[in-house]
Parts: C-alpha cells; structure tokens; sequence
C-alpha cells in the first residue's frame, strides 16, 4: 500500500452537497488530507486527476457473488466501473448456515442455481463448504476468498431455514424448539459481522414450490426480527412479489404490523419500477409515504435500470417465473439431444402453446411475442435482430412453434432478448427519495441472462449526461453516501478525512454503458468453461479499494486489497 496525492480533480463527495476542486492524500488506507495546491510528501506518488470526478468508490447495494467470488476473483467488469463494496447474501439466498444432511445441504446449491442460474457444479466443487454455522462461513472467506473489492454479507432465511429443518423447511411451519435453533444461528451470524438477515416471500422454484421461508409463520418471523433488534446498524431484507403473483401489499403490511415496537431497518423490495407494474405500485408507494410520516425505519430497493432478460433454454428461470412450465420442460432437460427432442416433438408443441396462451402471466413475453427479440444466434443462421412476433408471421406459425424453430436453426446456445419498459417518474422519485436502496443489479447472478455488473453506470451516461434529470452530486450521493448510511458502513461512502479510500477516479465525458459481450470463464464442472455476459471497462481513470488501485491506466491491476466489512453503527 503506498501513499498517494490525487491532484487537481473536482471531488464529489458522496453526501449531495455541491462539488468542490481540491487535491485528496491518502495515507496508508485513509484518506488523510483534502485541500488546493497539497504538497507533495516524498513517499507519495502523484496522480493527476485533471478533468476528473473524484468520487468515493461505488456500492452495489445487491449482488449475488455469493458462488464467483470463489471461482472469478477478479469479478470482471466491477473494477473497471469504480465499485468497492458489493453486498452478498441477498433475497433469502446465502451458503451459510448449513445442515449435516447431505440432502439440506445440496438444497443450498439447487436454490442458487435455479433462482440465480448459477451452474451447480462449480458451487459444489469450488467451495471449501467447510463451515456449519455463519460465522465459521465468514471465517472461511477470509482466509480464501482475495478480491478487488470489499463485500458485505446478509444471513439468509431460507438457508437458516434448512439448517435447522432439512428439508421439512420447504412443508411446514417451524415448532418452538426449532425457531429457537433459528434464533440461534442468526444470533451467531449477527455477532460475527453479518449485515442483516435477508428474507423471501415471492418466489416459487421449477417446480412451482413456494420457497422455504414462505412457510414461516408470524411467531417464527417475530422471533427473528427481535435478534435482529439487539444488533443496531443491522437490517433486515425481505423480497416481495411484484411480478408474478402480485402480493406484495399484503405482505409488506404484514412486515409492518410484525415489527412493530422493535428498532430495526426494513429493506422491503420493493417499489416496482415497470410500467406494467402501475396498479401494484400505486398502494406500495402510499406504504412507502406512510412509512416515512410514522418515522419508521423503512427503505424501498429498486433498480433504475429495465432490466434485459435474456431468455435461455440451458440456465433460465425466466419460463418458471412468468407461469410457463412447458417451457421450463426445456431448461430442465438434462441433455441437448433431450431439449432438441422436445422442440421437435408436436405432442410438446401443442402442450406449449396452451401453456403460452393460457397460463403464463399476461405481462409475461408470452403476452407480446413483438416485445421478444431474437438477437443472439450461436452459429449466425438467423435471422437476427428481429422480433420473433414478425418471425412467426413469415413463418405462418404460433410465436411457440416459431420459437422452437429458431432455437433448432440457430443452436441451443441461442437466446432471445425481452426488455420491459420503466416508468420513468417512479425512478427519478426513488432516486432522489431519502428513504429508498438504489443500486439494485443482481449482478453476480443470471450469468447467461443478464450482466447487472456496470449497471451503475447508467446513472452518469443517461441520467446525468443525456437528460439532465440528476446533478452529479446527486448520482453519486445514490450509490455511495446513502447506501453507507443505510448499510452502516460508517467508516467509508464519503471523500473525508479519517474515512476508508475507497474512490473512483473518472471523466464523466469518456464513461459508456457498454453492451453485453460473451466471456467464457464459468466452470462447468467437466473442466470446460460454459459462458456468462460481462462488458467492457466504463473506463474509471482510477478505482482504489482500501488505497490500493485495482484498476488503473484502461486496465484491472489484478490487486485484491478488498475486505469484508461489518456494519458499524453511527
């Protein structure tokens, strides 16, 4: 680590107050002077920041390197987007605590890799699993896992579920003894450094089961809402439905009404951004204002970018999730010639067109096969770059069959690309609402889906620079000083003296939001490589983690100074 002088850039400094010209010393890790015309220390190097922005480091408020933290240390492309903290452990899904049963066990695994199309060979043979409990889980990652940047990490209900439950955790509500076990383990998790306890009452797996911490009743959640109110500066995440079955009212009224009288932070996720999602946004974001007239500590997540699904027949949720389990039949094939065999097979093809026009959501792509884009072919038989509602219409079939067809012309490494469309004044409003988590980019997840790594960028090329909706200190204040302040990372999230140097160093003119582009780095448990979508840098000029640069001069340094952080209290 050695000591550095920025020089002569315009320092935002993460708290929304008006930026500034002025130089910034760092000393072993810290930020130790900030001021116009520093002088030059002799053990200092110097780096000319002319032009530039100089910002605290960016935080991705949720992210699922829970598995590629142990296999992609690198975690390509954050570094080159100015990120220094990435929060794990999200929506109910965490690889710790773990049970003795094998079957619980695997469990873990199976969750990830369908809800975050995550293969499961690489969890299984990349991690240590060397842990049962959480903080023996935290004590593994930091004797293994280097990265360049630092992480946080959420407990997840489910897997303390299973822990405790094994696999009754999927059938039944818990008995006292068993959600005092509960108690425990997140007692264990919140003592070592855990952020909080993520929970999940949405989602449903391949085969239609409401994950296990739906099963958890009142008596249950209460109990772990009171662990949690003895570790101030922790929260608790819970993952409502505003997609599929549409639940979210009544289950963030039923969060409200069971933390009653106890201070801890709810993270409920959260308000929907989509324009489909109008007539569920409208009651959540009267909840949302009530929330705040009552002083509760509640914030809202939200992603300010329309998330770009990019529908797969190898490692996708996304039939399961809009209700099309025919479809789903597909993904779960075990082998090409399995898959090719159903997309031939007219008893198949007549089952899924039912399905498509009958039980998959009606906002689903199903719904508007033009809004399905058929834009990535593995062997370039096309057509490309066409929707496949017109593709069906020159074929003279159903866009089911037609589907079907493209995928056999192209290849089964082929996907299809649906984008939603956002409701624009919702995201300004959370944008510059003091009680809402931004930087939502599940980046680290849907490998062959979507790439959430470089998201937070769009914040500067689009919102800043293109419409002028957000100053700049407002864009940064988003994803550094407020998340610090809702994460509790005290010590860092602002250009100050005495915080962590944790800083981006860029030219707001020379940032993109690059496309996605095909790596080929996932294991695959054969000792191939299977391919994920990254992007290329923004570029930063600078990023330093803890004062070490991890990408400098258009490239990743290949340094790994990041930490794991626990939250501090202010």
């Amino acid at each position: 680590m050695s000591d550095l002088l920025i020089r002569n850039g315009t320092v935002v400094d993460g708290t929304g107050k008006p930026s500034f010209s002025a130089d910034v010393r760092i000393s072993d890790g810290v930020i130790a002077e900030i001021g116009q015309g520093l002088d030059t220390q002799p053990s200092e190097r110097v780096f000319d920041a002319a032009d530039c922005l100089v910002t605290p480091g960016f935080i991705e408020s949720h992210t699922h390197f829970d598995g590629a933290m142990w296999w992609e240390p690198q975690l390509d492309p954050l570094a080159g987007y100015g990120v220094t903290t990435s929060i794990i452990g999200n929506c109910g899904f965490s690889v710790a605590p773990i049970s003795d049963d094998q079957a619980a066990r695997r469990e873990v695994v199976k969750i990830f890799s369908f809800f975050e199309d995550i293969p499961e060979e690489p969890f299984i043979e990349e991690l240590p699993w060397d842990w049962h409990k959480w903080s023996e889980y935290k004590e593994s990652m930091v004797k293994n896992v280097k990265l360049p940047i630092n992480f946080g990490a959420f407990v997840g209900h489910i897997a303390i579920r299973l822990a405790v439950m094994g696999m009754d955790a999927w059938d039944r509500v818990a008995t006292e003894s068993e959600i005092t076990q509960m108690a425990e383990l997140l007692d264990d998790a919140l003592a070592a450094g855990a952020m909080g306890m993520s929970s999940n009452l949405m989602d449903h797996d391949g085969s239609d089961r409401p994950v296990p911490s739906m099963q958890a009743d009142d008596k249950e959640i209460r109990a772990l809402m009171e662990v949690l109110s003895r570790y101030p500066g922790t929260s608790l995440q819970v993952i409502v439905d505003t997609f599929m079955r549409m639940t979210a009212v009544e289950q963030t009224d039923r969060v409200a009404r069971l933390s009653e009288g106890l201070p801890i932070r709810v993270q409920w996720a959260g308000l929907p951004t989509l324009a489909f999602q109008k007539d569920i946004r409208i009651p959540l974001e009267q909840r949302h204002e009530t929330f705040k007239q009552e002083g509760r500590d509640f914030w809202t997540a939200y992603s300010h970018v329309s998330p770009t699904n990019t529908i797969s027949v190898n490692h996708s949720l996304i039939f399961a999730q809009t209700n099309d389990y025919v479809w789903h039949e597909v993904v779960q094939a075990e082998t090409q010639e399995e898959k090719i065999a159903l997309l031939k097979d007219p008893v198949w093809r007549k089952r899924a067109i039912h399905s498509w026009e009958n039980d998959a959501w009606e906002h689903s792509p199903m719904a508007n096969a033009r809004s399905m884009q058929l834009n990535n072919s593995e062997n370039g038989a096309g057509p490309v770059n066409v929707s496949l509602g017109d593709y069906a219409d020159e074929l003279g079939l159903h866009p089911s069959d037609a589907m079907a067809e493209w995928l056999l012309r192209n290849g089964l490494q082929s996907t299809v690309d649906w984008t939603f469309v956002k409701d624009e004044d919702t995201v300004i409003n959370l944008l510059k609402d003091p009680n809402s988590v931004g930087n939502v980019s599940d980046a680290g997840a849907h490998g062959q889906m979507l790439c959430g790594g470089g998201e937070n960028i769009f914040l500067f090329t689009h919102y800043v620079r293109e419409t002028g909706q957000l100053s700049i200190e407002e864009a940064v204040h988003v994803q550094t000083g407020k998340l610090a302040k809702y994460f509790s990372l005290a010590d860092r999230g602002e250009i100050k003296v005495g915080k962590r140097a944790d800083i981006a160093v860029f030219n707001l003119k020379e940032i993109e939001h690059r496309s996605m582009e095909k790596t080929f780095d996932v294991p695959d448990g054969k000792g191939g490589k299977i391919w994920r979508w990254t992007r290329a840098a923004a570029p930063m000029r600078l990023t330093l983690v803890e004062g070490v640069a991890t990408f400098e001069n258009g490239k990743a340094t290949g340094e790994l100074p990041g930490q794991m952080l626990n939250p501090i209290a202010a």
